[in-house]
């Protein structure tokens, strides 16, 4: 149900990354392509849109001009424009789609069906590598700035992804800080799996180690700003390898072995809150009536919906200030985030393990996954996380809807 989750935020965030707010139909297509059926969006630089019938069979490839051209202004604005190419990447058809320019000179260029057809024939290179002067492109007479705006914006926007085409990989950088880090997690492992029994010292020294070092020093704890910038845009195991690895083993340990491998071992705001609690006197503990404590149980999941939402919306709100964990990355702190940092720590002074309890959706979504052996069964987690699913699902189902709705509110 997670990966679900991930494959939905990040399919959303790819056709949102080509389409925008004025996604292309297939509707819209068929004055190229007759036949077409369908419409999948392409991950890689180009971003457009594959052209498919309902035989299974590529006609073509479609894009939009906007929002890489919108800058390019006419007589006083943009111009956003469909571009079609055959499966062998040759223009076949250019419509204009919307434009912010003058209404009588957009009508001019629509119905110049000749200047629309100056690209047919001509390969994306082409296209890309010729100014509209060098290709010979001539403006629409009456219409003359809107036309070449419009010229102008089709080459930049096959450029565009032409440079980002270009772009060589970046290469796998492993330094000193990741080899910290894989250092940490092995002996994570050791310790989850052998145990600390009989020897505190091992267990409070270790947890010093991941507060200074995963927490302050690495900047390295997982949260679900993380998680959800993951999901849309894809993992950075280049540039942080070792970060990566950690958030793998703490997916896939407690799957494999039932063990909460981060949460009890590597999570730097656990290990304070568990020193804290260890050290302050007893006589401050509190116990949380039960139907309080059930309450409060349902705060995780709930969190983890709103992740979802401000995921897949692109509310304008920091993922980050929803969790403390930021707050061991000094500079990069809010003050939301510090808060919910102190409030946490002086709360385990007197209920241990009070934010990890009742108030962690990334502690919530590593217990999703963790197994629970022979008494596994579909239960209230599993429920949860059908629910996040169907969530996921209509948010990015419902997508121009629910953001029409609110830019209706503001």
């Amino acid at each position: 149900m997670l990966v679900a989750i991930a494959w939905i935020v990040r399919a959303h965030h790819v056709r949102m990354r080509i389409e925008g707010d004025a996604p292309i139909s297939v509707e819209e297509v068929r004055a190229v392509f007759p036949k077409a059926t369908e419409l999948r969006p392409d991950a890689g630089d180009r971003a457009g849109m594959f052209v498919w019938d309902n035989e299974g069979h590529q006609l073509g490839y479609v894009l939009r001009t906007s929002p890489i051209s919108d800058d390019v202004i006419g007589y006083r604005g943009w111009t956003d424009t469909l571009v079609a190419f055959d499966p062998a990447l040759h223009v076949v058809g250019v419509r204009l789609r919307s434009s912010q320019d003058t209404r009588e000179h957009v009508g001019d260029v629509r119905e110049d069906r000749y200047f629309l057809k100056s690209w047919n024939g001509k390969t994306w290179d082409s296209v890309a590598r010729t100014t509209p002067e060098q290709a010979g492109i001539e403006g629409v007479s009456g219409a003359t700035m809107t036309s070449m705006a419009l010229a102008e914006g089709i080459m930049r926007r096959l450029r565009a992804a032409d440079a980002a085409l270009a772009v060589r990989p970046q290469p796998v950088r492993f330094g000193w800080m990741d080899a910290g880090l894989v250092a940490i997690i092995l002996a994570a492992l050791v310790l989850a799996f052998v145990g600390t029994y009989g020897k505190p010292w091992l267990r409070r020294g270790f947890q010093v180690l991941v507060i200074g070092y995963v927490g302050f020093a690495a900047g390295a704890p997982l949260a679900q700003s993380l998680f959800a910038g993951w999901a849309q845009n894809g993992a950075p195991w280049r540039s942080a390898p070792a970060l990566v690895l950690l958030a793998a083993a703490a997916l896939a340990v407690p799957w494999a072995t039932r063990k909460p491998l981060y949460c009890h071992q590597l999570c730097p705001h656990g290990a304070a809150q568990e020193l804290l609690g260890h050290y302050a006197p007893r006589r401050w503990r509190l116990t949380v009536p039960k139907r309080f404590a059930a309450g409060l149980r349902w705060l995780p999941p709930l969190l983890l919906g709103l992740v979802l939402i401000i995921a897949i919306l692109g509310l304008p709100l920091d993922l980050a200030h929803l969790e403390p964990f930021d707050a061991y990355s000094l500079r990069a702190a809010g003050a939301a985030t510090l808060g919910i940092a102190v409030v946490g720590l002086i709360a385990s002074l007197f209920v241990p393990m009070a934010y990890c309890r009742y108030g962690c959706p990334t502690g919530a979504l590593l217990e999703f996954v963790r197994a629970h052996g022979p008494t596994d069964r579909f239960g209230r987690r599993d429920l949860a996380a059908l629910l996040l699913v169907a969530l996921a699902e209509g948010l990015a189902w419902k997508y121009q809807a629910i953001h029409a709705w609110l830019l209706s509110g503001t």
